[in-house]
């Protein structure tokens, strides 16, 4: 393929990357999917993945073309190698097939056993010219929960935190709330409503009595949970008031009682027997709050993907330190706080 060919296709690919993050907190855990459909250097169709059970974005694109049979002079553009399993639409390249789809341009393979190649082969087979990894880097980091979860077999973990300008996290009696300023906690609430749960420990439960909900967006709340060893802690915590599902780990008991289920894990083997029942329930993205000593948790197991951190001009001139992490951040200026956003590389706890 030549570099003009090339540019075209990534130029197409970077707009279904635009419309697969418009699903963004709705359709786990399915992949974020976008689907761009041209004819003679036009788009004529356009679709991405809106919910969980609802259409695949090729199926969605399909139905936006108004003259079907311009399908069979098309390409197109798809993030994520159409499927070839009957879940809960049919197989998308089953569909792209029937309607005479003469090229397929993927993002990323599918990695999940259930497609993994199949897709791009069947096309292949049925006399389709398969071009992949156009903008392979982007699709995949677009969909790096699902990849995490799929090749990993464990939640996607986001560290969460912030931080004074002198490097405290908290006050001593462990209260950390309101460090960052109105504009950080919207965006958070923003991270919640993407995310599929949410985690803190209890001493932050016990010193903040966090809701852990969507209040200041619109989107879904996480599912709540909590690190409680003992089972220490119970109502009137605004995590038992039972608006929303929460799973508390412990080492007590195993209960599962309307809203609040209770897991028992080994203290041996705690975070790893966490993160296999997270996996288990489908959880394919967590956000971990804090405090402290739970974030030092999962960096000391080297248990993280991705950490952001909000760094207030406020100083507090004691209390509980913040975690320090290794690596050059990328730094977002907002209103007065700072973001500092860190990526971490594969760990050994994975598979």
């Amino acid at each position: 393929m030549n570099a003009h060919n090339m540019s075209i296709d990534a130029g197409f690919m970077a707009r279904a990357i635009e419309l697969a993050l418009l699903g963004s907190g709705k359709v786990s855990p399915n992949p974020l999917v976008g689907c761009v459909i041209v004819h003679d250097g036009r788009i004529i169709g356009e679709g991405w993945h809106r919910a969980y059970g609802e259409a695949h974005a090729e199926a969605a694109a399909v139905r936006s073309v108004p003259d079907k049979r311009l399908l069979s002079a098309s390409t197109v553009y798809v993030t994520l190698e159409p499927c070839t399993h009957y879940g809960k639409t049919p197989p998308c390249a089953d569909m792209l097939i029937e309607h005479g789809v003469q090229r397929v341009v993927i993002g990323s393979l599918d990695s999940n056993p259930k497609v993994s190649g199949g897709g791009a082969t069947k096309l292949k087979k049925a006399g389709v010219e398969v071009v992949s990894g156009v903008l392979e880097d982007a699709c995949r980091y677009m969909n790096r929960r699902f990849f995490t979860f799929v090749e990993q077999k464990r939640p996607y973990v986001i560290l969460k935190w912030a931080e004074t300008s002198d490097g405290y996290i908290a006050r001593e009696n462990r209260d950390s709330k309101w460090i960052s300023d109105k504009i950080s906690r919207q965006l958070v609430h923003r991270w919640r409503s993407e995310e599929d749960a949410i985690l803190v420990g209890s001493g932050t439960a016990e010193a903040d009595n966090p809701q852990l909900t969507v209040r200041d967006w619109t989107g879904r709340n996480p599912v709540r949970i909590l690190i409680d060893r003992s089972l220490r802690l119970g109502p009137p915590l605004h995590l038992f008031d039972e608006s929303v599902r929460t799973i508390v780990y412990n080492t007590i008991k195993n209960e599962d009682a309307g809203k609040i289920v209770r897991v028992k894990l080994s203290e041996s083997d705690f975070l790893r027997e966490m993160m296999n029942d997270l996996y288990q329930r489908n959880i394919q993205s967590l956000i971990v709050e804090g405090g402290a000593q739970t974030l030092e948790l999962f960096i000391k197991n080297r248990l993280w993907d991705e950490a952001r951190v909000f760094r207030s001009p406020q100083v507090f001139g004691s209390g509980i330190r913040a975690p320090r992490l290794t690596g050059q951040p990328h730094v977002e200026a907002l209103s007065s706080d700072r973001l500092f956003l860190y990526r971490h590389h594969p760990n050994p706890m994975h598979g």
